[in-house]
């Protein structure tokens, strides 16, 4: 369901869904920005991109498609890696920022949920179960490895150079077999297994 559908047919709802949203993307721009920046690249703090201001991230045509279809993207923040320090390394650890970013979010919003043990239903309980659930998709959707999502950039750090180069040639292809992905729900697995770590850890610190 697209947000448009949903903010006519429920507009609590809608906030509760689009705020959570807009801020877990925006952060996990923000901490590709933030490593690329530490690691000698400056390109995203000289355009302003290391920022909280949403519209300094929002695309377009990805906010569009995420409000008809459900399904839309941030503008990338823009990174140059050939001014990193050590390219290869720093290309997995920009790529692995944002991902990285999003799991420490979910895990913040699940230690609360457990530490504050809001009423069931309740605004906090509710945004705080929304906030997580987004942040562990977000996570678990980047880390396809397939181009242009950042699991495909992790993976050529590691790769070798005919590996890069068969990623390369299927980047054209690359969105249609993520729709393809999403719709036969090949996440879910992978969403289920990050939040029972996550709520596994907590329980070790949280007994």
């Amino acid at each position: 369901m697209g947000l448009l559908n949903l903010l006519l047919k429920d507009p609590v709802a809608f906030i509760l869904i689009a705020i959570p949203l807009l801020y877990a993307i925006i952060f996990h721009e923000l901490a590709h920005g933030w490593v690329a920046y530490r690691l000698g690249d400056s390109t995203a703090k000289s355009l302003g991109r290391l920022s909280l201001n949403p519209l300094k991230h929002l695309d377009p045509m990805g906010t569009l498609m995420l409000f008809i279809f459900g399904f839309g993207w941030a503008k990338p923040v823009p990174v140059n890696f050939s001014h990193l320090r050590d390219r290869r390394m720093g290309m997995i650890l920009v790529s692995a920022a944002g991902i990285t970013a999003n799991m420490l979010l979910a895990f913040s919003a699940l230690f609360l949920t457990r530490l504050l043990s809001p009423a069931p239903y309740s605004l906090p309980a509710v945004l705080l179960h929304y906030f997580s659930q987004i942040n562990i998709i977000l996570a678990a959707f980047n880390l396809i490895p397939l181009p242009p999502l950042d699991g495909s950039k992790i993976l050529m750090g590691f790769a070798s150079p005919k590996v890069q180069t068969q990623l390369f040639r299927i980047e054209r292809y690359g969105f249609f077999i993520i729709i393809g992905l999403l719709y036969f729900g090949v996440l879910n697995p992978v969403i289920d297994f990050f939040r029972w770590m996550i709520l596994s850890f907590i329980t070790l610190l949280l007994p």
